[in-house]
């Protein structure tokens, strides 16, 4: 039994007329429609959030067909609402932007249904990342003569006063949906490299699944020094450099040192990060970082190209509400700062543990020796006891001169204080072992 074919093949072999390409693009264009957004449900303050269903209607819109002018009066009949079609995906377009509308089924009508009911996706008219919006081109507010039309040849030559022909209104991207949005102007999107799949949003962030790309073209990349074509790379930006300059259709790539915060996961690339404590000295360049801090320097961040995590930014917190920070390391654990470096306790013990090495305080060489505080302040007590009956014994000789007598009483005084203050030398706090 010859197994039957579907997808292309059975529209190649043809199965009948009904199932012939034509038809089928046929019946799916008729179930795809484009319309203009007209608003957009986004929260309790928005215009259609009672008429959408509250919460449930959130992202949803409405919209009208962009083929029919508001002038005529069957373009409320061409209006209507639509859902998004994958809500688990918050993409929601602004006021004015043209979607995708897709018939579907309904709650209220499970069966067969001739409504768009959903909406996929934004067209992206202007292939720009913060907003694609575009006024309705068939209505009478975008298609006014300007006043000088109006008047005849006669009336110019006769000198009748000319009006300066009215600028449209700026275009509205909020409408009733309680939104805010504002556009900047110069939110740069980032350029694609062979393979890459892209997710920005419109302030300037986005998440690029890309690659090591050796190119060309005016616009590259920093991080394909090393490593071959195609070693993956994931890199998370948040906003852009405030100094970039230029039009905003004008793409641009990842810098580590110049967004304002990033991640970076690797695998053999190298990133160029400037590390904040990186010393520069003349005639040398800049110095390897972290070097003399432990035993064995590791590789500088700037040349190393294994996989590695790399976060970025002003400031980095971390924080754990309910259990532990763990940091782990097979090699070193460094710490390093302009200013002061602190670790604290409010509840509990500060622990710097090395079982098998040295703790080194002020320099990774240090040769002095920390005395055991507790162990020395009992031996010097015992030794000042010890001393003082020595001298009073000396004192009380018969055959010694007066001078024997007086060491032993000006020494008593400042013995017996030095032995009641020993017991306060000892820290509370720092312990060794």
């Amino acid at each position: 039994m010859t197994k039957g074919k579907s997808g292309i093949s059975a529209i190649l072999g043809g199965r009948g007329s009904r199932d012939n390409p034509s038809n089928q693009l046929a019946q799916l264009s008729s179930k795809i429609l484009i319309g203009r957004v007209t608003d957009v449900c986004l929260n309790s303050n928005s215009n259609t959030f009672k008429t959408s269903g509250e919460y449930f209607g959130i992202g949803s819109i409405e919209w009208e067909d962009v083929k029919i002018s508001t002038s005529k009066a069957t373009k409320k009949s061409s209006m209507g609402k639509a859902l998004p079609l994958q809500p688990f995906i918050k993409d929601f377009p602004l006021v004015n932007e043209y979607v995708v509308l897709i018939s579907g089924v309904g709650v209220k009508n499970p069966g067969a249904s001739a409504d768009p009911v959903y909406y996929y996706i934004n067209l992206k008219l202007w292939n720009d990342n913060e907003q694609n919006a575009s006024p309705d081109p068939l209505s009478n507010a975008n298609n006014n003569k300007s006043p000088q039309n109006n008047k005849t040849y006669s009336e110019i030559e006769a000198g009748v006063n000319m009006e300066a022909p009215k600028l449209p209104p700026p275009l509205n991207l909020n409408g009733k949906s309680g939104g805010n949005f504002v556009e900047n102007g110069d939110v740069k999107a980032v350029i694609p490299f062979a393979g890459d799949r892209i997710f920005e949003g419109r302030f300037g962030n986005s998440i690029r699944l890309g690659s090591t790309a050796k190119t060309g073209g005016d616009i590259t990349n920093n991080w394909s020094k090393s490593g071959k074509e195609g070693s993956p790379i994931t890199i998370l930006k948040n906003g852009q450099n405030a100094s970039i300059t230029g039009p905003g259709f004008i793409p641009l790539s990842e810098d580590i040192n110049l967004d304002p915060t990033s991640i970076y996961l690797t695998s053999t690339q190298q990133i160029p990060i400037v590390v904040a404590t990186t010393e520069v000295k003349s005639n040398l360049g800049q110095t390897i970082p972290f070097s003399g801090m432990v035993r064995n320097t590791p590789p500088s961040p700037q040349t190393y190209n294994n996989s590695q995590i790399l976060l970025n930014s002003r400031r980095l917190l971390l924080n754990s509400s309910r259990d532990s920070i763990i940091l782990s390391a097979t090699k070193s654990n460094i710490i390093d700062s302009w200013g002061d470096s602190a670790i604290r306790s409010k509840g509990g013990n500060v622990n710097i543990l090395s079982p098998k090495g040295n703790i080194a305080l002020g320099e990774t060489n240090a040769s002095e020796a920390v005395i055991l505080g507790t162990s020395f302040i009992k031996l010097m007590d015992t030794f000042l006891g010890s001393y003082g009956q020595l001298l009073q014994t000396i004192s009380k000789e018969p055959t010694l001169s007066i001078s024997a007598a007086f060491a032993y009483t000006s020494h008593e005084s400042s013995i017996q204080k030095l032995r009641t203050q020993l017991s306060t030398m000892l820290s509370e706090k720092v312990k060794v072992s």
